[in-house]
């Protein structure tokens, strides 16, 4: 018992050093340049109308209809659909939701024409749209972000054994990232274990999504492997105990999940122009909207739109190599020549805009100026942190270690259960 009741006190002990993590970790959300509210909870408000005084009605578009119509017939004015259709482009444009996506529409009674339109974006947002004086409001919610902890064992496949513990898919991906170069995740086998320490953010008290994992753990037949999330102005990423980042220069394909639909060809024969033109590139076949992540930190020289190339950006990492991702959906965010862009950053959406039969992302590589089959090349690794980086960073590193170490694997918490019983 005395010895229970010790595992119990020092796993207590590493919990509480969890929700201390904060101070290690640079969160860096990004915000819209534009003002923000955020919502303060209230059981008689919603959307921060008065319940008791307001009616609120639920509707969404079908395919091809358009916003315009529907609120025509719910009695509002066509010009002041008009100007707040011109307004919210500064914003997020009404003409941008998305069909079969609900949206509230807010009514002094349930016979008055609507004062407001409520979409929802995404879950940490909502905008509000005043139809009376033409104003958008912008309302952020108040979520929480927790610092947790989980542990797992594979008996079949590593997405069962996450599912077991009650994580999705998505951590999945983030674990990969972290131990991309000490872990191969395409042959895991039976007996393998994780523990992750990571975010999880909440609203209203309801799990809504993930945040960074903050430093994972992997055991298998060969040992076990650390990696531990470090960032300051100058770092940012993932690494070993020593130092070392976990992954290589460049990641080997600027999608997840995807096929190789049309490898680097010096006499490929071309499906539109009828004739035999080199395919100097790799096209990676995915749906229309398939993030497409920087394979490499580096430096955006290029995001433009030509009659060939469709929506491309190229990306500069250094004297030797440049990147370019080709028959772009729609670029990300603040991805523009001269944007700084990191490993693993989204830059963009799968499209086929510009020469494309299906949508896909042809993917080029230069190396000393000239364009090469990436696939064939052996990337050097990225470099350590320097001697005078170390201090901070084995500071960071043994408080989270210590915490690692304190998680039991699942199996071991099973073998406790069974003799406390």
């Amino acid at each position: 018992m005395k010895k229970t009741e010790s595992y119990l006190l020092n796993f207590v002990i590493g919990l509480c050093l969890v929700i201390g993590l904060g101070m290690f970790i640079k969160h860096n959300k990004q915000s819209p340049a534009i003002e923000q509210i955020v919502e303060v909870n209230n059981a008689d408000l919603l959307f921060g109308f008065d319940t008791n005084k307001f009616h609120f009605e639920t509707h969404s578009l079908k395919r091809n209809q358009n916003l315009g119509d529907l609120l025509v017939w719910q009695g509002a004015k066509w010009d002041s659909i008009l100007k707040l259709d011109k307004v919210s482009k500064k914003f997020f444009s009404i003409r941008n939701f998305r069909a079969n996506r609900p949206f509230t529409v807010v009514k002094q009674d349930s016979c008055a024409s609507p004062i407001c339109i409520v979409y929802e974006p995404n879950k940490y947002t909502y905008i509000k749209y005043f139809l009376d004086d033409i104003n958008i409001d912008v309302v952020k919610r108040d979520y929480e972000t927790c610092v947790e902890t989980a542990s797992g064992v594979i008996k079949s496949s590593l997405w069962l054994a996450m599912q077991d513990v009650g994580l999705s898919g998505t951590v999945i991906d983030k674990m990969e990232d972290a131990l991309a170069s000490s872990v191969d995740f395409y042959h895991t086998q039976k007996g393998d274990k994780f523990k992750l320490i990571y975010e999880r953010r909440y609203l209203e008290g309801k799990p809504i999504g993930y945040g960074a994992i903050i430093s994972a753990a992997f055991k298998n037949q060969s040992g076990e492997h650390f990696a531990v999330f470090y960032a300051n102005d100058r770092y940012r990423g993932f690494y070993d105990l020593e130092g070392r980042p976990t992954k290589s220069t460049f990641l080997r394909a600027p999608l997840k999940y995807s096929r190789i639909s049309s490898g680097y060809n010096p006499r490929r024969f071309h499906p539109i122009k009828k004739r035999r033109i080199p395919h100097l590139g790799t096209d990676y076949a995915a749906p229309i909207g398939t993030p497409i992540y920087a394979v490499a930190d580096g430096v955006v020289t290029v995001a433009s739109f030509t009659r060939n190339n469709g929506k491309f950006v190229k990306i500069k990492h250094d004297d030797v190599y440049q990147t370019q991702y080709l028959h772009m959906f729609k670029f990300a965010k603040a991805i523009r020549k001269g944007a700084r862009v990191y490993q693993g950053q989204i830059i963009g959406q799968v499209g086929m805009s510009g020469l494309a039969t299906g949508p896909h992302v042809c993917y080029r590589f230069w190396k000393h100026g000239k364009q090469v089959n990436h696939l064939r090349e052996n990337f050097p690794p990225k470099d350590p942190l320097p001697e005078e980086e170390l201090p901070n960073f084995y500071q960071q590193r043994d408080s989270l270690v210590n915490i690692l170490k304190e998680i039991p694997y699942k199996d071991e918490l099973d073998q406790l259960s069974m003799v406390e019983h």
